[in-house]
């Protein structure tokens, strides 16, 4: 059996039964007409906050709020929209917080577990 530097060569196949692809066909496998992968990208929005948010309020959930400051307020979330929260507090007046001010927020019986 001869040894030869390459292959030869059927059409589009080599003696051996592979596929060569020119460039072109690859391109079209991996990308789409737009050049960007042909896996949709992932959606700009899961609602995961929006979902949490409404879940806390249609059932009056006493919030512990951690603002960036470091400063603690409890309270229930009446309302939001995409910059700010509305809370409701006992004994005190309610407040408008928005978003970019607080650093985390948690139910408050996690505090008594």
């Amino acid at each position: 059996m001869a040894f030869y530097n390459r292959p030869n060569e059927v059409g589009n196949r080599t003696a051996g039964g592979r596929v060569f692809r020119s460039m072109p066909d690859f391109k079209r496998m991996t990308r789409d007409g737009n050049g960007r992968n042909g896996k949709p990208a992932p959606p700009e929005a899961t609602h995961a906050e929006n979902y949490y948010y409404l879940k806390q309020m249609s059932s009056r959930t006493p919030m512990v709020i951690i603002m960036s400051d470091g400063e603690e307020i409890r309270g229930c979330i009446e309302w939001y929209d995409k910059t700010s929260l509305k809370v409701n507090r006992e004994g005190a007046p309610n407040l408008l917080i928005q978003k970019q001010y607080i650093k985390y927020l948690f139910k408050q019986e996690e505090l008594e577990k």
